[in-house]
């Protein structure tokens, strides 16, 4: 079982509007750097439901997902 937890997000938006997401604040302040952004798509998360888009990123060495919506930030933690 898996929960949304908002984060904060540091991005770069370029010129066209793409988002490169640099840093995220997770819910207990802790602050994490985006070493690279490997993909990037509109999905439909299975677990928390919805439309929106997930990045891959690579976070200390790990790839994990980072969706946004509507302008919120999000991951999916385990419960």
């Amino acid at each position: 079982m898996v929960r949304k937890v908002y984060v904060d997000v540091v991005l770069l938006q370029d010129k066209d509007g793409k988002c490169r997401p640099l840093r995220i604040q997770w819910e207990d302040g802790t602050v994490y750097s985006v070493e690279r952004l490997i993909n990037r798509c509109r999905v439909c998360s299975r677990n928390v439901g919805g439309g929106q888009m997930r990045y891959t990123v690579q976070i200390n060495g790990r790839e994990t997902f980072l969706f946004e919506d509507g302008g919120r930030w999000f991951v999916e933690a385990k419960c």
